[in-house]
This record gives structure tokens, C-alpha cells and sequence, in this order.
């Protein structure tokens, strides 16, 4: 399984250092050149690759860590997203509801990326707090998982567990997904909410 990241300011990075942490090579890549931000993603470890957009595209499993009015310049990189995994780590505050069609933020996201299995996740956390290592106080930092697809949902929720988070499915975009999306100015109620998860 291959991972990237698109995007890479505070987010972006973010997501890296959780990669990095547990010594998964992940791909890192912006509308820049890669030699532009190749000294950023060697300072956070070696584990972090610089790509083209084109080359980061063909990985598996995407992050999508830009600015949420980005994204369909992100999605023009391939004609189908088909037997991709696209996880949607934007927020659309401030984007006015009009603009979405009354549709929550993630189905705007998914109906760029034709073919792909979305989830949107990750974005509930500030930069901050992401990139801290998600073992807290002998528990686990929580990140809320979203999808209309479960199987999709069970694949990004594994590769959380395995970054050291706890995952949280909130079920369908439109229900749940509710809780973790940004509309109009209004946030989710789950936005921001740093939750720690105890086993056992």
C-alpha cells in the first residue's frame, strides 16, 4: 500500500510527522516543484518524499491537505480516480453554502474525484495537536472517520491505528460526517474537540 500527502503547509506537515513517526514512507507533494519544500520534508524525516503532483497521485491512499477551494485543481491531476482512496482532511468554513450546493463539504470533494472511495478525516484537529504524537496520558488521541464507503472507512481507520491514533467512525457523510464538517461559518460540533481514547 502506497500513502501521499497533498499539501503541505501546517497540515500537511502534520500528517508527515505522524508518518514519520512510525517510519512509513509517504509521499509529499504541492503545485510547487518538489525542490521547493525537499529541505522542509528532510527536516522532518527521511521516511518524507518529495514528488510532482503527477507522481504523487499514483499512490493508493491520498491525503488531501489543502485549502478546501483547491481541490478541483488537485482532482485535474488524473482523468479517473478509480481503485483510489481519497481522504479529505479540508475544512470549508467560510465557504459560503451556496457554493456547496447544500451538500455537506465531502460529497462536494467526492463528486471531483470520480471513481474514488472517500473519507474525510484528520480534519478536525488543529496542526498543532496533529502532529503531536497521539499517545496521551497512557491513551490514544482520537480522529473522527467519516464514509459512505465501509470498507473504505475499516481501510483508513487501520492505517490510523497504525499512525498511533484511535479511530472514531461517525458513519455516512450526510449523518455523522455532519459532526466533523465545516459549513457556511458555522463549524461541526466535533471540530476541534482534542479526545483522548482509553482501552481496556
Amino acid at each position: 500500500m502506497s500513502y501521499a500527502i497533498i499539501g503541505f503547509g501546517h497540515v500537511g506537515q502534520a500528517l508527515a510527522k505522524a508518518f514519520a513517526r512510525k517510519g512509513i514512507d509517504v509521499s509529499v507533494a504541492t503545485s510547487h516543484a518538489p525542490e521547493s519544500f525537499a529541505a522542509a520534508a528532510a527536516a522532518i524525516g527521511p521516511t518524507i518524499v518529495p514528488k510532482t503532483l503527477a507522481e504523487a497521485v499514483k499512490a493508493d491512499i491520498i491525503f488531501l491537505a489543502v485549502r478546501f477551494e483547491s481541490h478541483p485543481d488537485v482532482a485535474k491531476a488524473l482523468p479517473t480516480w478509480q481503485g483510489k482512496t481519497i481522504v479529505d482532511v479540508t475544512n470549508a468554513y467560510g465557504v459560503p453554502l451556496e457554493k456547496l450546493g447544500g451538500q455537506p463539504s465531502a460529497k462536494v470533494v467526492a463528486n471531483a474525484f470520480p471513481g474514488a472511495k472517500l473519507v474525510k478525516g484528520f480534519n478536525h484537529l488543529v496542526a498543532s495537536l496533529l502532529e503531536q504524537d497521539p499517545a496521551v496520558h497512557g491513551g490514544r488521541r482520537v480522529v473522527f472517520l467519516t464514509s459512505d464507503d465501509d470498507g473504505a472507512a475499516n481501510e483508513i481507520g487501520a492505517l490510523a491505528e497504525k499512525l498511533g491514533f484511535a479511530p472514531i467512525k461517525l458513519g455516512g457523510v450526510s449523518e455523522g460526517g455532519l459532526l466533523v464538517q465545516a459549513h457556511g461559518n458555522k463549524w461541526g460540533q466535533l471540530i476541534f474537540k482534542d479526545l483522548v481514547k482509553f482501552d481496556g
